[in-house]
C-alpha cells in the first residue's frame, strides 16, 4: 500500500511511514510563506488531487502548562529546569506557545494557510501521569486531546499522531531509567492502547516514536536533549553520569521494541475496526562518496545502512 507524502511546513519535519512491505517515499519541498495572515492559501493545483499540505509541532514544544490540570512531569521538564545553561536562551516549555489553550485559534490559522493535515505529539504524562496505567488515567488530559482532534476535523483537517516525541514521563525515569530498562516495552504498550482506545476511532495516522536515532544520540551520547545522559571522552563539561559507549544501543534497542509492542497492538486488535496506519518517524543524513572509487561508494552505503537501515529501519 502506497503511503501518501506528507510535508510539514514550519519545521519541515518529514514522517515517513512504514507499512507492511518496507517501503521508503522521499518528498520534500521548500516553501516560503511571507505572512501567516495572507488571504490566499497555497497553490497546490500542481499536486495531486490526495498530496497532504500541512504543518508539525510536538508537546514539549508547543503546549505549555506544563505542570497543570493533572499532568505529571517528564524528563524534558526536569533537564529544562536542571540544565537551563543547555537551552538556548535558558528557556523551557512550562508555557512555550500556549498551545494548550491557543489550539483553536493556531487551527484557524491553518486552515487559512490551506493545510489539510496537522501531526502532533500526545504527552504521555499528560494523560498518564505518572507513566503507568495502573497509577491512573487524567481524563483532563483526555479531554484536551479529545477536543484538539475534533476542533481539527471540523476544519477539515486531518491529524496525524505521534505517540511519544521524547518527553518520558518522569516518573518511568526514576523508576527504572526508562529507555535504558526493558520494563518501558510493556509501559509504552499501555500507553499505546490506551491512546488507541480514546482517540482511534478518528486518528487514521499514527506513529509509534519520532526520531529514536535523535533520541538517543543525544540523550544518551552528547547529553544536550533529556535525559541528558553521556560520557566524559564526548563531553567534558556536561557529563555526571551516563555511558555513551552502551547506553544509546540499548535504548535503541528498547525504543524498537516498544514499537514493535504498539504496532503489533494496532495491527492484532484495532486496525480491522478502525482502518487506520501505523508506522515510525526516522531520520537520517545523506551520505555521499567522495569519488566513484568502490571502496568510496561502498563507505557511503555503510554509513547510510548504519544511521537509517540496519540500526532503525530494521528491528
Amino acid at each position: 500500500e502506497e503511503i501518501k507524502s506528507i510535508i510539514y511546513l514550519f519545521d519541515l519535519n518529514m514522517a515517513i511511514f512504514l507499512e507492511r512491505n518496507l517501503f521508503l517515499h522521499f518528498c520534500l519541498f521548500l516553501l516560503f510563506v511571507t505572512s501567516i495572515e495572507a488571504s490566499d492559501p497555497f497553490n497546490s493545483s500542481c499536486f495531486p488531487p490526495d498530496f497532504i499540505f500541512g504543518t508539525g509541532s510536538s508537546a514539549y514544544q508547543y503546549e505549555g502548562t506544563s505542570y497543570g490540570d493533572g499532568k505529571g512531569p517528564s524528563i524534558w521538564d526536569t533537564f529544562t529546569h536542571k540544565h537551563p545553561d543547555r537551552i538556548i536562551n535558558d528557556s523551557n516549555g512550562d508555557v512555550a506557545i500556549d498551545f494548550y489553550h491557543r489550539y483553536k485559534g493556531d487551527i484557524k490559522l491553518m486552515k487559512s494557510q490551506g493545510f489539510n493535515s496537522f501531526k502532533f505529539s500526545i504527552s504521555w504524562s499528560r494523560i498518564l501521569p505518572y507513566g503507568k496505567l495502573s497509577k491512573g488515567v487524567n481524563k483532563e488530559g483526555i479531554a484536551f486531546y479529545n477536543n484538539l482532534i475534533n476542533e481539527l476535523l471540523a476544519n477539515e483537517i486531518q491529524p496525524l499522531v505521534s505517540l511519544f516525541h521524547w518527553d518520558l514521563p518522569q516518573a518511568l525515569e526514576q523508576d527504572y531509567q526508562g529507555f535504558l530498562s526493558p520494563q518501558i516495552v510493556d509501559d509504552f504498550g499501555d500507553y499505546a492502547e490506551l491512546c488507541f482506545k480514546e482517540f482511534g476511532d478518528r486518528i487514521k495516522d499514527w506513529i509509534t516514536i519520532n526520531e529514536p536515532y535523535s533520541y538517543a544520540l543525544f540523550g544518551y551520547v552528547t547529553g544536550s536533549y533529556a535525559p541528558g545522559r553521556c560520557s566524559a571522552f564526548t563531553n567534558n563539561s556536561m557529563c555526571g553520569v551516563g555511558n555513551a559507549a552502551t547506553e544509546p544501543y540499548i535504548v535503541g534497542h528498547h525504543m524498537l521494541l516498544a514499537h514493535a509492542k504498539a504496532v503489533n497492538l494496532y495491527r492484532d486488535i484495532y486496525k480491522a475496526s478502525l482502518k487506520g496506519k501505523i508506522g515510525i518517524s526516522l531520520i537520517s543524513n545523506w551520505f555521499v562518496p567522495n569519488s566513484t572509487k568502490k571502496q568510496d561508494i561502498y563507505s557511503a552505503e555503510r554509513a547510510l545502512d548504519f544511521m537509517f537501515g540496519c540500526q532503525y529501519y530494521l528491528p
